[in-house]
This record gives structure tokens, sequence and C-alpha cells, in this order.
């Protein structure tokens, strides 16, 4: 029994599936990466503006110090809003990662149904050329008793 090009059809439209389930694994996957950036260099930008508002106090320089809670301020309310971001990327990767493997599963599952069809068939043609030529051999031998 050869394979049928249905079962063909369905592994290549598996594989397709399963390729365009890793772009979008990877595209989430690239899109978390930069809200954990940003979110990192707002974390050091929170620690440069302590640093800064240390300094001022240290110099008694006031304008250092309002530029040091300024800087706090607005990176600790950009901190504050990438966490939010942080988790629902987090939440989508581990959607997209799991829809990967279950196309992935699909796909191996067609790719074990032709490999075993294919397994099967061989050993069937295998059968066939082994018997014909255990045929031949009878038939040789017959011919040879005849004469």
């Amino acid at each position: 029994m050869a394979v049928s090009r249905a079962l063909r059809r369905l592994f290549h439209i598996r594989a397709l599936e399963e390729e365009q389930s890793k772009m979008a694994l990877d595209s989430s996957l690239a899109h978390l990466r930069q809200v954990e950036n940003a979110h990192r260099r707002a974390f050091d930008a929170v620690c440069q503006g302590r640093r800064l508002l240390e300094s001022g106090v240290r110099s008694g320089d006031l304008p250092d110090r309002l530029a040091g809670i300024e800087e706090i301020r607005r990176a600790q309310y950009l901190t504050d809003a990438l966490v939010p971001m942080m988790a629902e990327g987090e939440a989508d990767v581990a959607e997209h990662r799991e829809d990967f493997l279950l196309t992935r599963v699909h796909r191996r599952q067609a790719e074990t149904l032709i490999d075993e069809t294919e397994k099967l068939d061989a050993e069937d043609a295998d059968r066939r050329a082994q018997q014909a030529l255990g045929d031949w051999y009878l038939n040789r031998l017959q011919r040879e008793k005849a004469k």
C-alpha cells in the first residue's frame, strides 16, 4: 500500500503549520525580550536617578537633587507600566509555545504514518522479491529434473 497523496498533503500542511507557529513563537519571544530590555533600562535609570539624588544631597546642589527625583519618578513610572506588559508577553509566549508543540506533535504523527507505510511497503516489496526469487529457483530445479 503506497503512501496516499492525501497523507503526503496532510504532512505538508502540518509542516507548514509548524513553521508558522514557530515563527509566531519567535516573534512573541522577540517582543518579550524587547519589553524585558526596556524594563532593565528603566530599572537602571532608577538606580542612576538615585545616584544623582545622592550626589545632589552630598554636594547640596538643588538642581541635581531635583533632577534625581524626577529621573526616579519617570523611570519608576516606566517600570510600573512595563511589568504588566512583561506578564502579558510571558503568557503570550507560553501560549505560542504550547501551540508550537501541539503542531509539532501533529506533524510528527503524520510523518510517523508515512514512515510506517513506507516501511511496510518496503517489507512487502522485499517479501515479494524473495518469493519471486524462490519461485524462480524452484522452477529452475523442476526444469533441471525434467531434463
